[in-house]
């Protein structure tokens, strides 16, 4: 099933990041329940999920960016897509990402974008049939 988060998946989202980026999980800070009320509070945060047997296995984070060109029509950018090693190449992302899309669309986005710092050629693939090309812009990133 796949849905937005809720209130009480935060420590499962953050265990699922470790399978992102993560190398731990956060400690449960005043800082971090406030980060967690503002995604959940956002309506242009989407935090999605994708669960199986009550184990959230797959997940993505779209954000629909207000914009002055296109006709005043919002983007939307897409980021920490992740599935958990045990349950990848069962569709769980597509089904995340398809709901982005759904969420972009929604809201009258012109264009969705996505950054990957994976170069397995699978993770590309995934992309790719998710309707995301590599082609149409250069992207620069700044670490801070």
């Amino acid at each position: 099933m796949v849905r937005e988060a809720r209130r009480e998946d935060l420590d499962a989202v953050l265990n699922l990041y470790l399978c992102l980026h993560e190398t731990s999980v956060p400690e449960p800070t005043e800082h971090l329940s406030a980060v967690w009320e503002q995604i959940l509070s956002d309506e242009n945060h989407h935090l999605i999920v994708c669960e199986v047997d009550g184990e959230i296995v797959s997940s993505c984070v779209c954000v629909i960016i207000p914009n002055l060109t296109r006709n005043v029509r919002p983007y939307a950018f897409v980021e920490n897509v992740v599935t958990h090693s045990a349950h990848r190449g069962k569709g769980y992302a597509t089904r995340c990402l398809d709901w982005a899309r759904a969420v972009a669309e929604s809201r009258n986005c012109y264009k969705m974008m996505l950054l990957t710092g994976s170069k397995e050629q699978k993770t590309l693939d995934l992309y790719a049939r998710a309707g995301y090309n590599c082609t149409d812009k250069t992207a620069f990133v700044q670490w801070l």
